[in-house]
């Protein structure tokens, strides 16, 4: 799968330019079969004016991203601050290659002062996108193995992050991007923004992951980027670190004290240890 990773940092609060920036990018890059925009990124990432900035997944404010998928063919996830009723989602929007909305993917984990403004998810989602089985994250969701291993194990070819992830939490994805890859033995794109907003700065990283946890392209930490990047959607030739395949379904907690499931050497010295 070919994908646009679009480290950009979008005008706060401006909709209109934000959605026009996306669609120059899309048309830039019309060989990619999926491009991929930051959390939020139509609104940007201002809690404190989500709620008035939120708009519907099919909503006309996203109509030049729409038109622009459709002339290039190329399917799309980008960020929004969804209103849902009466409440509002942290949701990435996916557009298909001719320029449908098909649904969109809600954020599981809500990081920080989040809580205050959106309706956490209740479930995740795997999409049909650019004819592939897509696994969305948002931001703080890949940090969690879980919902990465769960999107695997409901049959998601590549998994896909979107986040605005900032000072000082850098080096927080850029492992996580890299271990939830290998966890799944599935390729991994990643695309966070840069630039200040809200007294944050945003630290980009933007990276293609291979299933075994290589990165085979980055954008690095600085400035704006439009990564065209190519992953082969496969979990490797190694059967053996098939970890999903391997992974036993048998095994419980044994209702007994820690210490009594150690050797017992092992279990005497950490006794001795407590004790003192």
């Amino acid at each position: 799968m070919r994908a646009l990773l679009a480290q950009l940092a979008p005008q706060p609060g401006n909709l209109d330019a934000n959605a026009h920036a996306a669609a120059e990018a899309i048309r830039r890059h019309p060989a990619c079969d999926l491009a991929l925009f930051p959390e939020m990124f139509l609104c940007g990432y201002d809690l404190a004016r989500a709620a008035a900035l939120a708009l519907t997944a099919d909503g006309p404010e996203l109509a030049p991203v729409r038109e622009a998928a459709a002339e290039s063919g190329t399917a799309v996830l980008i960020g929004i601050a969804e209103r849902r009723g009466a409440t509002v989602a942290n949701a990435l929007v996916a557009i298909a290659a001719d320029g449908t909305c098909v649904g969109a993917a809600r954020k599981v984990q809500l990081f920080g002062d989040e809580a205050d403004v959106f309706e956490a998810a209740d479930g995740l989602a795997v999409l049909e996108l650019a004819g592939r089985r897509v696994g969305p994250l948002i931001c703080f969701d890949m940090e969690f193995p879980e919902w990465a291993r769960a999107l695997a194990r409901a049959g998601a070819e590549v998994l896909v992050t979107a986040a605005s992830n900032m000072a000082p939490f850098h080096e927080d994805h850029l492992l996580a991007s890299r271990a939830r890859a290998l966890d799944n033995r599935l390729p991994h794109f990643y695309v966070n923004r840069v630039g200040t907003e809200a007294g944050l700065r945003f630290v980009g990283g933007s990276r293609a992951i291979g299933p075994d946890g290589t990165v085979v392209a980055d954008a690095g930490p600085d400035g704006e980027l439009l990564l065209d990047a190519q992953l082969p959607l496969d979990r490797g030739d190694d059967e053996r670190v098939d970890y999903l395949a391997h992974l036993r379904e048998d095994v419980g907690i044994a209702a007994q004290s820690p210490l009594a499931a150690l050797p017992s050497e092992v279990a005497r010295n950490a006794q001795e240890e407590s004790d003192i």
